[in-house]
């Protein structure tokens, strides 16, 4: 175990930023707070033993002492806080408030993990000198401190650990002690204003044998951008140990921002904003031609603002196609949300991307499109590394279904989304995701509907990147309906003649009709496949075998191919993307430059499968 005294000057220890991630995931803490009185307990016995076994039988990481004694008189030249740091099993740091007795007397802080940096910080007392210990830690910030008796300095207390908090905004900021106000108090409110209480301040913890009062509490600052989810808190009972009784909070904290935003479905001149938090949040766009005046956009619902939500999910509409476009996202975390009282939290806000609509007439683009990854994170770093070696600059990308494998829950999905947002580059650059069979599999299937914004909110569809016309459609599963492992819940049938309907309008079109190259993709090939379970063939040939598509990309048989038109009872070239296996795994990338297209398909060490001028 280590010890440390503090002197007036700060000691500054070296630090490290902690890794960036595609995902924000929170950390978790046991807090304690506990006044001590230097190991005294009620019935005027100096015991270290049993003070600190109050500690140790509930493991708290972190803990602040207060009333400590070092060297003094009084304490038989005991360094106090050392005592209960070998008995927790925990390092400590000792910050003096006063000389006394002939040595000092002040504040104390207990952790597992050694602090980057520590300092003291002054605070006012006219009965005596008052401290504060600030620790600062990877992804969070400690204030452990005993307020004064008096009013007028509790109140100055509070604004210096106010203008303290503010300095740490990337981080989780707590402060926790012996305060010596109770709930309703002037500094009560003037707390509340940039805190939290994270303790139940409904629970008294003085005096120790029939607590009365509430002065011991564990607050986060709300100042940043940062959450605090309080998993369980409470008094512990310890009736003689001290004069007071130690207060504990289980808490869970982190960034607002649980990922980065991605785009999606960017047609109709306009495109979707989604994110999702890591705490309930009432979240807005803004974004514009011009940083410097930026409008607002929010979802809104029968008139009102959606809030106290973790996924967010905003469209931007009315956009004008080939202007860059500037965005940032906000969420303002919602602490309470009552029918007559909202209590908010810290707001957190992105930085600034960018992206761009494309206008009617442009021809020239790049798309890359990955397929069958099954969550596979590794194979998708290494194709995508295969694309950035190459020098591919794209304009959106597709991901054509089985990424995310048989999603159990929104955390299993999110990890593998997140990953695959973050990589794709998808806060400047829109993505489509389209539906393999494997995405429709197990409890959260649905529940992709909420990451996704599908065009025309259908997992089949059609939309126009300029002059390029995309088609997509949904074959569902690869069994029949009445397969047992469905239990009787499917009705891809009906699906797949709802797409004929659907196929007869599109080919129809004007805008169908008039563009300059058209495109097919969908998951489960329908030709050149072995299944004996085609039924998608039977449905939708009958209107592809005359369709003037310029090729057809597909998936699902992890293994790549390559038919070209009239080869397999196709009417247009068909190529069909590799697997989840490094050695099998594909990439295609989708090029036009004015009248000329073309696919090039490459595998994880950036061979070249195929190249196909369309």
């Amino acid at each position: 175990m280590k010890f440390t005294l503090i002197a007036a000057a700060a000691l500054i220890l070296a630090g490290a930023s902690s890794a960036s991630r595609a995902e924000n995931v929170p950390g978790k803490l046991r807090i304690m707070t506990y006044n001590v009185r230097g190991g005294m307990g009620m019935d005027d016995k100096r015991d270290y033993d049993r003070a600190s076994a109050v500690i140790r039988a509930h493991r708290p990481d972190i803990c602040a002492l207060q009333e400590l004694d070092s060297v003094t008189g009084r304490n038989g030249r005991t360094y106090a806080l050392q005592e209960f740091a070998e008995r927790t099993d925990m390092h400590g740091t000792f910050a003096k408030a006063i000389d006394y007795d002939g040595g000092a007397y002040g504040i104390g802080l207990l952790y597992r993990e050694e602090p980057q940096a520590v300092k003291r910080i002054a605070l006012p007392g006219r009965e005596e000198a008052r401290a504060l210990i600030v620790a600062e830690f990877p992804d969070y910030v400690f204030m452990a401190t005993h307020f004064s008796l008096t009013e007028a300095d509790q109140l100055t207390s509070v604004r210096i650990a106010d203008s303290l908090a503010a300095l740490y905004p990337a981080k989780a900021v707590y402060l926790a002690g012996d305060l010596n106000f109770t709930p309703g108090s002037e500094p009560y409110k003037a707390m509340r204003k940039s805190f939290v209480p994270l303790t139940d301040t409904e629970q008294p913890s003085f005096p120790a044998d029939k607590p009365r009062e509430t002065l011991d509490y564990i607050w986060g600052y709300i100042g940043g951008d940062r959450y605090y989810k309080v998993r369980g808190n409470g008094v512990i009972e310890a009736p003689v140990q001290s004069d007071h009784r130690p207060a504990f909070a289980d808490v869970t904290y982190g960034d607002i921002f649980r990922t980065a935003p991605y785009l999606q479905n960017p047609t109709g001149n306009g495109i979707t904003v989604t994110w999702l938090t890591n705490t309930p949040a009432y979240s807005w766009v803004e974004y514009g031609t011009d940083t410097a005046r930026l409008a607002t956009a929010r979802t809104l619902v029968d008139g009102q603002a959606m809030a106290g939500n973790e996924l967010n999910k905003i469209r931007l509409s009315d956009l004008e196609p080939g202007k860059k476009y500037y965005y940032r996202i906000h969420s303002r975390e919602m602490l309470y949300y009552g029918g007559y009282e909202k209590i908010f939290g810290g707001t957190a806000v992105s930085p600034l991307y960018s992206f761009t609509l494309p206008e009617a007439d442009t021809e020239d683009f790049t798309a890359v499109i990955f397929n069958d990854l099954h969550q596979y994170l590794g194979t998708f770093d290494a194709l995508l590394k295969v694309i950035r070696d190459k020098g591919v600059r794209y304009d959106f990308a597709v991901f054509n279904g089985d990424c995310i494998d048989d999603p159990a829950s929104q955390q299993q999905a999110v990890a593998s989304l997140s990953h695959y947002t973050a990589g794709i580059g998808a806060e400047n650059i829109p993505v489509f995701f389209l539906r393999g069979n494997h995405e429709i599999r197990n409890a959260y299937s649905i529940g992709l509907r909420e990451l996704f914004d599908y065009v025309g909110d259908k997992t089949y569809g059609a939309f126009s990147w300029g002059d390029t016309r995309f088609v997509m459609l949904d074959c569902g599963e690869d069994k029949p309906d009445d397969h047992w492992v469905y239990y009787g819940l499917n009705d891809f049938e009906g699906l797949r003649k709802d797409q004929v309907g659907f196929l007869q309008a599109e080919l129809s079109s004007k805008v169908f009709k008039k563009s300059g190259k058209k495109v097919l993709i969908h998951h489960i090939p329908i030709y050149g496949s072995s299944a004996e379970y085609n039924p998608c063939l039977e449905l939708w040939d009958p209107l592809l075998k005359k369709a003037p598509f310029d090729v057809a990309l597909n998936a699902h048989t992890h293994q790549f191919a390559y038919h070209p038109a009239h080869s397999a009872g196709n009417n247009f070239p068909q190529v069909v993307g590799g697997g989840f296996k490094p050695e099998g795994a594909t990439v295609m990338v989708l090029e036009r430059r004015g009248e000329a297209m073309t696919l090039t398909v490459y595998g994880t060490r950036g061979d070249e499968k195929l190249k196909l001028d369309l």
